[in-house]
Order: C-alpha cells, then structure tokens, then sequence
C-alpha cells in the first residue's frame, strides 16, 4: 500500500509529465566518454551517476558543462512539453477530486536548479556575474520549458502547484540576494503570475533547504502561497513565524538530520506539538522536512503521525 494511502495523506501527485520527445539518446554526444552502467541521463539531459550506497543522491554529470558560447546553449535539444504524450492529465486530476483528494502538480526543480544541473553550479553562478548573455541564454530557455509543465498542471485544473529551487546553504543563502534578484526572481514571479492567470485559486507551494530568511520577502513578492521545508537545523521556526505568518502558510519544520532519525517517540512528538503551539494562528502543515531516509526508525514515523492526530487533544 503507498504510504500516501496508508497515511491518509489529504492530497497526491498526479504524476510527473511526459516530454513530447522521450528519445534520450540525442543527449549521449554530451557525454561523450563518460557512459557506464551506472550512468543514467534524465528528461534533460543531465547524467546521474549511482554508487551502491548513494540512495537518491547521485554524482551530476552536467550536459553543458563545456559548452563556450550562447549558441551552444541555443542549439541544447532542452525537452518540450505539451498534452502530446499527457492527454490524460486533467483525468487523472478529476480522478483525485472524486475520491475528495487534492491535486498536486510536482515539479521542484523549476529554474535555478534545472539550469545549473545542465550547465554545473561553479559555470551558471560565473556566467551571471562576467558572462550575461550565457546566463540569460539558459535560464530564459529553462524558465520558458518550466512553464510550459506548470501551465499543463493549471489546465488540468490541479489544486497545487509544487516548485522549488534550492538557494539556501546550512548557514548561508547560496548566492547573493542581488544576484538572486537580478537573476533567479523576476523568473519564478513571472512563471507563477502566468500559472495565476490561468488558475486564480491555484496554491503554490515552493520548497528550499537550507537558510533562506533573507530571501523570503523575495519570495512573497514572487507569488508564493506556501513555504517547504523550514528546515529546524537552519532557521527557527519561531521567528519565521512570527515575522512572516501574516503573508505566507508554511509547510515542514520537523527535522530530518536531527529529531527524525536520531530522536525517540517522545522527542518527535514533542517537537510536533511545539511546532503547532508556535503556529497558535494556524498556517502550518506539521511534516518532516524533506526525505525520509532508511535510518529514520519506523517508531518515529508512526509517533509524527500519531502526535498530529493527538494535538487536539494535547492543546
């Protein structure tokens, strides 16, 4: 049974959209000497090395990572998407809706981290600040692409839209909030206000990790209806609440480097309950924030769920 069921999870994915071209192989000339079995390439293009013990992550082998000049990114074969290959996407939403579950249009990956996974994250960020015409080559190109995907979510009539990039470091925003705003921001806002034009109602969750307390006007201003992850190892909850909660709902705050895996039930139940004591005006959706890994013992997952049932109870 997915966990999704089992938990009685209020909303589910509608799945992840299928390219107009599925034919991978015109991205292997980007890789030239660098294929083996463990070498996967996805939707992009982008190479994704495995190791027996990496779980999800994987070493990112960058298609354009040698590209030299703005044409070599023009002429990069980046994937469409259109109802080619989707055309049961609003069924699959009006499926969801039937059985009273929200729907939820996943793509968190949306411009910054796209482009970078293509280009590597050392040449984006030095292309943005000596090589302009290379950045805004890239990222107008994944910013339109992206689009596309959440404009085919709204259509469908999704109640959620999902997207992310992550900008934050454990104590650090990852760039500048200058080069974040001449670069990054102006492209999600207008990615979203194209998604609210079409769909109004629409609730447009973005997630990050890390320290992005500097940032989070800027994703107000953006279009942004909700926050993922508030991870507890890198801002208070607390004071994010506090100054924020009147313009954004927030989404996670349960630690997944900390209280998940190493905690016990107590401890897991008590940090849900703080949380939701912060949150005394509402706006939170209590969750871990990010994967569960295999070390997360299953007591724990079971005292998470078991304490948001019960806070009624404990308030």
């Amino acid at each position: 049974m997915p966990y999704e069921d089992y938990f009685q999870l209020p909303w589910r994915r509608v799945g992840d959209l299928v390219p107009d071209d599925t034919d991978l192989t015109r991205f292997e000339k980007y890789h030239e000497g660098r294929l083996n079995e463990r070498v996967t390439i996805d939707e992009w293009g982008v190479g994704h090395e495995s190791t027996p013990t990496s779980m999800h992550m994987t070493k990112m082998l960058f298609p354009l990572g040698d590209a030299e000049d703005v044409q070599d990114i023009l002429d990069y074969p980046l994937p469409t998407y259109s109802l080619k290959n989707n055309a049961d996407l609003k069924e699959r939403v009006e499926a969801l809706h039937k059985r009273g579950i929200a729907s939820v249009g996943n793509m968190q990956c949306t411009i910054w981290e796209t482009s970078w996974y293509i280009r590597g994250m050392e040449n984006l960020m030095m292309d943005m600040m000596t090589d302009e015409e290379m950045a805004a080559a890239l990222l107008d190109r994944v910013a339109a692409m992206s689009t596309q995907r959440a404009l085919l979510y709204a259509n469908a009539g999704c109640d959620i839209l999902f997207l992310g990039d992550d900008i934050g470091m454990q104590r650090s925003i990852m760039m500048s909030r200058e080069l974040y705003n001449q670069w990054i921001q102006p492209r999600l806002k207008k990615l979203i206000a194209q998604v609210k034009a079409v769909r109004p109602d629409i609730i447009v969750f973005y997630h990050s990790c890390g320290f992005i307390e500097p940032l989070i006007d800027d994703l107000i201003d953006a279009g942004i209806d909700v926050l993922n992850p508030i991870q507890s190892e890198c801002m208070d909850f607390g004071e994010i609440y506090a100054k924020y909660h009147d313009r954004l709902v927030f989404h996670g705050t349960i630690g997944t480097q900390t209280v998940m895996p190493f905690g016990t039930p107590e401890e897991v139940r008590a940090e849900v309950w703080k949380n939701l004591d912060i949150a005394k005006e509402g706006g939170l959706f209590v969750a871990p924030t990010h994967l569960l890994e295999p070390e997360v013992p299953w007591q724990n997952i079971r005292a998470y769920v078991q304490a948001c049932r019960d806070y009624p109870l404990h308030r």
